[in-house]
């Protein structure tokens, strides 16, 4: 196992934030972090990252002990933060120059993690003149620098287009296939797309762990789709391995699709053929959701 925790508590004053908290996660995982607002997943993270250094209880990564060798650890932990601090006067490869400079790295990976995130053709240009889908990509090519073996991901497809969504989802497939992922959000479609598996806390405890194929079976899928035009319902019908369709409001839509085949290929394709302009596009997991709600209710 790559990270392995063992009754982990952390306490602000009266109030217990982490509740004895025991998981282990592998190489090669995609683990998504799910709770509501106060659950704990900050604390847990900032613990992960080493920001938090007083908490009872055990952690190591691979055999490093959390609290004897929390140096050489932080060395080998990217993290994405949600507000993803960034110095908006500085140029986009400056920035990757001073953070490789503070990890004193010799030969940092800048062209080829720029070329890997569609930066590269951005990299005289001042990060505060970026949209926040590239400033995402900043944050997330500046966590990946130094090579880390743990990524932590706080929230990081918030405010992305539908394009811009799919190539980072495939960008954080293509690093959990070689490293362990930790994907924090409270998109569940995201958790649906991208990860292997499926941790739950709530109020400092970890009430859920299981794989997300578990969760999944015999899941039938809905996407939620707008368009930037309102389209007949009928029309919609008669994309290949769609059921029902049913137009929840303006121009929004629930697509239903007759088996567990992913259509959002086929949805893409409707809309670009019918010139239409996807403006979000998520995949709706019920199972997923249910579970959700009836743990943290």
């Amino acid at each position: 196992m790559s990270l392995v925790l063992k009754k982990v508590s952390k306490n602000f004053g009266d109030l217990q934030a982490l509740k004895g908290i025991s998981f282990s996660l592998k190489k090669g995982e995609i683990i998504g972090l799910l709770g509501p607002n106060g659950a704990g997943k900050s604390t847990l993270m900032r613990i992960l990252t080493g920001f938090y250094t007083k908490w009872k209880g055990e952690a190591s990564f691979f055999e490093k002990d959390y609290k004897k060798d929390i140096y050489d650890i932080k060395k080998q932990v990217g993290y994405l933060s949600e507000n993803n601090p960034l110095y908006p006067e500085m140029y986009v490869k400056e920035y990757f120059r001073y953070v490789s400079g503070l990890y004193r790295l010799k030969d940092p990976p800048i062209d080829r993690l720029m070329k890997q995130t569609g930066l590269l053709e951005y990299r005289r240009k001042k990060i505060q003149t970026l949209s926040k889908g590239y400033k995402q990509r900043v944050g997330l090519v500046a966590a990946l620098l130094h090579d880390p073996k743990l990524i932590i991901l706080d929230e990081p497809t918030t405010g992305l287009d539908p394009n811009q969504l799919l190539e980072i989802r495939e960008l954080i497939r293509e690093l959990g296939e070689k490293k362990t992922v930790i994907l924090s959000t409270h998109i569940l479609q995201e958790v649906d797309a991208i990860c292997d598996r499926v941790l739950i806390i709530n109020k400092g405890e970890i009430i859920y762990d299981d794989r997300l194929e578990n969760i999944n079976k015999n899941q039938k899928q809905i996407l939620e789709v707008s368009f930037d035009y309102r389209i007949e319902t009928e029309a919609l019908s008669k994309i290949q391995n769609v059921g029902k369709v049913i137009n929840t409001r303006g121009f929004d839509y629930e697509i239903y699709a007759k088996g567990t085949k992913d259509i959002r290929s086929l949805v893409f394709d409707f809309a670009h053929e019918n010139g239409l302009k996807i403006l979000s596009l998520q995949l709706k997991n019920q199972n997923l959701e249910q579970l959700f709600n009836n743990l943290t209710n």
